[in-house]
């Protein structure tokens, strides 16, 4: 994680933007007012999608089961890919 300066950030935020984006890396701009964190979209994506499955109750309970079944060196039951979104298949036909 790189902190700098709102002066800093205001220079080259161009080359700041590129970095963040590339070394997949938060930036944090500081100023007077406090600071900001300057992120991917592809990450700020990321976060949300894991914030929305700890939201979801049955999403949350599915992946905590999962991942006790694998502890416990056990392969969980679940559907595969056609089963999951057979509901799509027929879309494009």
């Amino acid at each position: 994680m790189n902190a700098i300066t709102i002066d800093n950030a205001i220079l080259n935020f161009p080359q700041i933007v590129t970095n963040t984006i590339k070394n997949f890396e938060e930036t944090i701009i500081v100023g007077e007012q406090g600071a900001v964190v300057l992120i991917s979209h592809q990450e700020w994506n990321s976060m949300m999608e894991t914030i929305r499955l700890f939201r979801d109750k049955k999403s949350l309970k599915a992946l905590l089961e999962g991942h006790s079944v694998r502890r416990k060196g056990q392969k969980p039951n679940s559907e595969t890919i056609n089963q999951t979104f057979h509901d799509l298949q027929d879309i494009n036909s």
